[in-house]
């Protein structure tokens, strides 16, 4: 069942130190696999327990370790190799004297990193990187499957809706639907047949939340979904989940066999007359499936493009019968709000946006990962006191919520308040929760055209206003970053991009132009430095820049000529050499090789008169 956990040879009886490995995606991408197979060979013999876990968050210091002593005291390695593991076990556990400059976070002790897990609040995140996930007794041993039985125990299904409406749960996909609302609907929709749907097809680029959650802590998610189908009357759930996170499938499966074998899943679950059973269903990752109507169709087998509303989900559904659909970060709160209840989880938040919320760091900031802060936390302290600030080292320029779907909020206003209603007021959307950090290196101009190339790719087709909409965008876009802006290109933008939002037929088309015209109005004076200047302020449209190379810095060492892939660079050694502006491809290698300094990069009136144009 579990190749990996518990793999010494110690009697667990006598263990006494816990050595756990994050094997979520990014641990195993760094390199932790080989990491776990070391530890498993150095404690041999010893009274030590080696497990693994998901994500614990930090991934910038991706392989992590955990050194845990059953008496106290806890110690996070970062970027751990396997040919340190010897003198870990040697001297902390063995020795009892942590290694110190490895420790990135302790609960004894201040470490530099510290502070992106203290100025945190878990409680979807609490056990992710704590918990085995292919071991259903790890998270029976935090409490797991508690709530469902509560729930069964000595709770009606009304007052199981009641709770969570009391909480103040929104939906985390990116609507903020009310969660208790939304089960009321389907719990009053008539018919015996009902279903229950965790959308888990995560297509924001730069967003992880799901998949980590997935792969880190499973069943949480399950028992959501039992919660949710109590409530609502429902005997059977879908997992809807691309085909991309093969590692979180592959967990889910391990986690659905193990609470059909426990009794958390199936017939009768715990002796009640609730029965329910999870399915799984792969998708093709197609980001248009993240929309409830399109996702349902999906699960049918038919292709996924979304239809007028209504009827509405919770009206007909999938097969046609009532069904309701929530995202996986809606389900993994709803054990803990019926354990603790509705009134702790309002506790945390603003007052119309309640509880936590999980956040994907990444873009140019110092600690990237994943994070769990209160509603109500400002952008400034989510990337200056979680992130650490920017690892460029420069300013911030401007932050990018609700991926393809949201806006770009500028450094002036990163004060605002993360809560549904302060973004939507300055015309940013929460999204799924991916925040995308960029600094003052970045162009405007270029970002709107990325999230365009994307969106019009992912645009299903069925409407005209996103068909085609998004294709008259991205040629506008694409025209202006090569140098070829007319006057009136912006305005034109900003009459599309309202039209496309007011006509699309479902959230992908309406959200669309959000990049674009959040830029726009933040940013303009980029947009005109590229129409009418011929210049992109951040250096980065390669229509726009020329490469020279300063004479009076240039020692002719000729390591730009040798490392440049078109042969564009030219010269005599000891003599300042030259770039042929035709040949050049604008790639950037020669500057990260040149160790004087010694060239630039020209934009607008300056790139002309170098060129002399």
């Amino acid at each position: 069942m579990n190749e990996h956990a518990n793999s010494t040879s110690a009697d667990k009886s006598g263990v006494t130190t816990v050595v756990n490995v994050g094997l979520a995606s990014c641990g195993i991408a760094a390199g932790a696999q080989k990491v776990y197979d070391t530890f498993k060979t150095a404690l041999e013999g010893l009274a030590v327990e080696l497990t693994f876990s998901g994500c614990m968050g930090m991934c910038y210091n991706e392989p992590l370790v955990e050194v845990r002593s059953l008496n106290g005291g806890r110690y996070i390695y970062g970027k751990v190799q396997p040919e340190q593991v010897a003198r870990i076990v040697q001297e902390h556990i063995q020795g009892g004297t942590p290694i110190m400059d490895w420790v990135v976070y302790s609960d004894r002790i201040k470490t530099p990193d510290a502070d992106f897990i203290d100025k945190q609040q878990r409680i979807i995140l609490k056990h992710c990187g704590v918990v085995n996930p292919e071991d259903i007794d790890s998270y029976l041993s935090v409490g797991g499957y508690k709530a469902i039985e509560k729930a069964l125990k000595s709770m009606t299904p009304e007052q199981v809706i009641e709770e969570i409406s009391r909480s103040g749960l929104r939906g985390r996909g990116g609507a903020g639907f009310p969660t208790g609302t939304k089960w009321s609907f389907a719990r009053k929709s008539p018919g015996r047949e009902k279903y229950v749907i965790c959308n888990a097809d995560e297509g924001d680029p730069g967003a992880f939340m799901d998949r980590s959650v997935l792969e880190s802590n499973p069943h949480s998610v399950l028992e959501g979904m039992l919660i949710a189908g109590y409530a609502m009357g429902a005997e059977n759930g879908y997992i809807y989940i691309r085909a991309e996170y093969p590692l979180a499938i592959k967990r889910l499966k391990i986690a659905i066999a193990q609470a059909l074998e426990k009794g958390y899943l199936g017939s009768h679950i715990l002796d009640s007359n609730f029965s329910f059973n999870i399915m799984i269903r792969e998708g093709a990752g197609a980001f248009v499936c993240g929309e409830e109507t399109a996702l349902i169709a999906s699960v049918e087998g038919k292709r996924g493009m979304p239809r007028i509303r209504p009827p509405f989900p919770a009206q007909s559904g999938v097969w046609g019968k009532p069904t309701s659909i929530n995202n996986v970060e809606t389900f993994a709160n709803v054990p803990w709000i019926i354990l603790n209840g509705g009134d702790s989880f309002s506790r945390f938040g603003t007052e119309n946006s309640k509880g936590t919320k999980v956040f994907a760091l990444a873009g140019s900031i110092a600690r990237g990962g994943l994070v769990e802060v209160p509603m109500g936390i400002t952008i400034n302290e989510i990337v200056y006191d979680v992130g650490g600030g920017l690892s460029s080292g420069r300013k911030l320029k401007a932050v990018q919520t609700g991926g393809p779907s949201g806006g770009c909020i500028p450094a002036s206003l990163a004060d605002t308040q993360v809560d549904y209603d302060s973004l939507k007021k300055i015309g940013a959307i929460m999204g799924s929760g991916g925040m995308l950090i960029m600094d003052d290196s970045t162009c405007m101009v270029d970002v709107a055209k990325f999230f365009l190339k994307f969106t019009k790719s992912e645009s299903c087709g069925k409407c005209t206003f996103c068909r085609v909409g998004t294709k008259q965008l991205l040629k506008i876009l694409e025209r202006i970053t090569n140098g070829e802006g007319r006057d009136g290109d912006i305005e034109l933008l900003e009459e599309l991009g309202q039209k496309i939002s007011a006509g699309a037929l479902c959230g992908l088309g309406q959200t669309v132009p959000n990049p674009v015209l959040t830029t726009i109005k933040y940013f303009r004076h980029e947009y005109e430095a590229h129409i009418f200047d011929k210049a992109c302020p951040a250096k980065k449209c390669k229509a726009l820049i020329s490469y020279q190379v300063l004479a009076d810095a240039c020692k002719g060492c000729g390591r730009c000529s040798r490392e440049c892939p078109t042969g564009a660079i030219t010269g005599e050694k000891k003599m300042p050499f030259t770039i042929n502006q035709e040949m050049c491809a604008r790639c950037g290698l020669c500057i990260s090789v040149c160790k004087f300094n010694a060239i630039t990069v020209t934009t607008g009136k300056e790139r002309g008169e170098v060129k002399g144009v």
